[in-house]
């Protein structure tokens, strides 16, 4: 007999065939209709028992939560739901789960309650449906790159250098915490870690990147990345997942493209591979909204904006550009803006990103030459000597979705940058090399991955689109 996953049987729906299915039990009415669930596909298969030919202490394990093997004859259902359901014949329970305590019991539960049990959470609708699109998009990332020459590469975890400049790292160390030794000023003596210096967990695999884009032309990282930020928001994670490409020869103007071509396909994915999950989680989202004020409500249906992102050309705009837009426009005159934009220079927020995508614009936008004092030390100086060519992708809903430059290949400017900001030049002697030995014009973006995913899945909270949510003062499971 052969054993199907619920998504073939539904689409291929041999009737007639002897067929074997395993799955969770949904729910379990009247003694008679098991709704069985085996996580390929949102939708539930139904299987009729016919409770006289069946043990009466085999249908007591049958509750919700229960692992179940159910052979039977696929027939096309009578009832409204489902086209086809399956006669059981046989009934196999790989594991009873005790209704008085299994906690995803058939009702509505809070966000919050489920993270408390991200053990069990992706066994309900919501959260199946949203790994399963977050499993497609990776998926997408790495065809897309693989299709266009770019090669994978695995950036470290363990790092000496802080790419962003911003000091937030998680410290790696083997020392003894309570009485580490101490060298002659009394300071930590790092000679004698494991590593004979100070090392982190990776905020970013960027500059590696760098260093192999300048030998197999064009590399994308797609790893875990952690910031030791003590942020308790919806939009921040202390352990994420980043995809950082790196091309050489590539200026600003390509990196543009390449950023808004990727984006466009993997979303295009998703929308080709993941409709059943998508439909549904537009449902759960326009349900979830009924509840909102008025203005808080989006203006698109989750499909319709992943096709507004799919369907535009995204605009280029230079950030001097969208700082007069901001300036004159009326939410900024009528101070309704949290953070009023008033100079040139400022550092945006998202509810100016918003602005420029959703009111002004109406499409999605790149922001491009930003303030040098504003963005990263590797980014490359402009002739004005006040910008550099950074870029940032900005969408619908979230502001910024990827954030990127052209890396500054002249290596006098890049030591200038260096010194002026504090750095050690000793520890990135290695990244300076790139610009003593056949430097060229370079350049990559980064995007967060559970960004992407909270955009795709139309999730509120970034900690529900990551399996087990690292987040200040929670480190469980």
């Amino acid at each position: 007999m052969k054993s199907y996953s619920i998504k073939e049987l539904l689409n291929k729906q041999p009737i007639g065939d002897s067929v074997e299915i395993n799955g969770w039990v949904k729910t379990f009415r009247s003694n008679r209709f098991i709704a069985l669930n085996d996580g390929s596909t949102i939708h539930n298969l139904q299987c009729v028992v016919d409770f006289e030919n069946f043990n009466e202490n085999l249908l007591k394990q049958i509750t919700t939560g229960a692992a179940l093997k159910i052979n039977g004859i696929l027939v096309e259902s009578q009832g409204r739901g489902q086209s086809v359901e399956i006669q059981a014949t046989d009934v196999f329970v790989h594991g009873t789960a005790d209704s008085e305590t299994y906690p995803i019991q058939p009702k509505k539960h809070s966000l919050e309650f489920l993270r408390e049990k991200a053990h069990l959470r992706v066994r309900t609708n919501t959260f199946s449906a949203v790994m399963r699109v977050r499993s497609a998009l990776a998926f997408a990332i790495h065809s897309y790159f693989q299709q266009n020459g770019f090669y994978y590469m695995h950036a470290p975890i363990i790092t000496g250098s802080d790419a962003e400049g911003a000091g937030e790292m998680f410290r790696v160390t083997t020392l003894d915490t309570k009485k580490p030794p101490l060298n002659d000023n009394g300071e930590v003596d790092y000679t004698q870690d494991f590593f004979g210096k100070e090392t982190n967990l990776t905020v970013s695999g960027q500059l590696e990147a760098e260093t192999y884009a300048m030998g197999l032309g064009k590399v994308y990282t797609f790893g875990p990345t952690f910031r030791a930020e003590n942020s308790n928001t919806s939009r921040h994670l202390a352990e994420f997942w980043m995809i950082e490409p790196e091309m050489a020869f590539y200026d600003l103007d390509a990196n543009m493209d390449l950023s808004e071509n990727f984006i466009k396909w993997v979303l295009q994915y998703v929308l080709d591979n993941c409709k059943d999950d998508l439909e549904f989680l537009e449902k759960r989202l326009l349900d979830e909204e009924k509840s909102k004020p008025q203005h808080e409500r989006s203006e698109m249906a989750l499909i319709e904006k992943l096709r507004f992102v799919v369907d535009n050309n995204f605009k280029r705009v230079s950030y001097t550009e969208a700082i007069d837009i901001l300036k004159n426009s009326k939410p900024n005159k009528k101070k309704k803006f949290q953070f009023p934009v008033n100079e040139w220079g400022v550092d945006l927020q998202s509810e100016h990103e918003r602005f420029l995508v959703e009111k002004h614009f109406k499409c999605p936008v790149i922001l491009f030459d930003y303030p040098a004092k504003i963005k990263a030390f590797y980014m490359r100086l402009n002739e004005d000597k006040k910008t550099v060519r950074a870029m940032d992708v900005l969408f619908p809903q979230i502001g910024e979705i990827a954030g990127g430059s052209q890396r500054e290949e002249r290596l006098e400017i890049l030591q200038q940058k260096i010194n002026e900001l504090d750095i050690d030049e000793k520890e990135l002697w290695w990244y300076l090399d790139l610009r003593r030995f056949g430097t060229a014009v370079h350049s990559g973006f980064g995007l967060g991955f559970e960004r992407l995913v909270q955009f795709s899945t139309g999730m509120g909270n970034i900690r529900d689109v990551i399996p087990y949510p690292r987040t200040p003062q929670n480190a469980e499971f």
